[in-house]
């Protein structure tokens, strides 16, 4: 089944499309959608569709910040019941914990995870589109949506200390910078935001303790149970281990607190393999490090725990069909001509 996403996806699509002058009705015809079925946006629709239909506004417009346009006029209200529990949450880590573990609520496509390390918090967030296609604008849309949110508990004056895109600069970055300041960064590792861990523990100013408890028992009601919790937890540290050479299902088992086999219990669950989960990891991982032209192939070689370059090669070519050297410039070629 293809990732579906509610209708409030496309909120202020209408009027943001008008302002440049193009016509938003026909470009949703072109991609299949129903201009009239915004008007109810808890209606799920095509993921894909609307991702090309955020690229062909984007080019229709020559608006390389279309997605950010549409992300700058996002409200709570636009995550639809969810956003009734988050606002009554303690405080911004809840909060957000709980967006990010319920994304499947409000967007099929979407991939966040929150993490902390060194007194920074990361916030990374992905598409899961299953091919290859040009996403930049959802992608800002979906970074900008979740920088909106932090802003609404923060306040207009939070700043994060980046906020970073896997794509190049557009020729014009003053949208990017009057949104998120000058610490956006592009041709990075990954789509997100990185800010104070501290920020995570601040009080919720919108939170009525009264109301959080009826909030909670509505949310439970209406919430898809999903066994993601420790799967995400399991992904995280195969990311943090990688690096170390020391990346098993036992030191896995160990950060957690458990032993091997209630992890494997937890992963069968969900459909999964501690050996899945680590080539998928090490394989979203290498895509992202391999296409950074900065990154030497022997550096990559011992993020990814490899005990040698060769071994990673030997990998490489196995899941992708060629060498890392020959992936990059081929990944380098698309891009070129993707920006054409």
């Amino acid at each position: 089944m293809k990732p579906l996403v509610r209708n409030a996806a496309l909120s202020s699509y209408i009027e943001v499309s008008q302002s440049p002058g193009i016509d938003p009705q026909a470009l949703m015809k072109r991609v299949g959608l129903d201009p009239v079925g915004l008007a109810v946006q808890d209606r799920w629709i095509s993921g894909l569709a609307v991702i090309q239909l955020l690229e062909l506004s984007a080019a229709a417009s020559h608006r390389e910040d279309f997605g950010l346009l549409l992300a700058e006029r996002r409200r709570f209200s636009n995550l639809g019941p969810i956003s009734l529990v988050i606002r009554e949450e303690p405080d911004v880590r809840s909060a957000i914990e709980l967006l990010v573990g319920h994304e499947y609520m409000y967007n099929e496509m979407l991939r966040s995870r929150l993490s902390e390390a060194n007194g920074l918090a990361t916030l990374k967030v992905s598409l899961e589109l299953g091919g290859a296609m040009a996403a930049r604008q959802a992608t800002e849309l979906a970074v900008g949506a979740f920088h909106q949110v932090l802003r609404g508990f923060l306040g207009a004056r939070w700043q994060p200390v980046s906020v970073c895109f896997t794509h190049g600069a557009p020729a014009d970055a003053r949208t990017h910078r009057r949104i998120f300041g000058p610490v956006v960064e592009f041709d990075q590792e990954f789509n997100g935001i990185v800010f104070h861990a501290d920020d995570l523990d601040a009080l919720n100013p919108m939170s009525d303790p009264l109301l959080r408890t009826y909030a909670r028992q509505y949310f439970e009601s209406i919430a898809v149970s999903k066994d993601t919790t420790v799967l995400g937890r399991v992904r995280e540290l195969i990311e943090v281990l990688l690096p170390t050479g020391r990346c098993s299902i036992e030191q896995v088992a160990c950060s957690l607190g458990v032993d091997r086999r209630t992890v494997h219990r937890h992963l069968s669950a969900s459909g999964e393999t501690f050996s899945s989960l680590l080539n998928a990891t090490r394989t979203q991982l290498a895509e992202q490090l391999v296409a950074n032209p900065r990154r030497s192939l022997t550096e990559i070689s011992g993020l990814l725990g490899f005990s040698a370059p060769s071994a990673f090669s030997r990998w490489f070519s196995e899941r992708f069909g060629c060498s890392p050297r020959q992936w990059r410039v081929q990944r380098s070629r698309q891009q070129a001509l993707a920006e054409d």
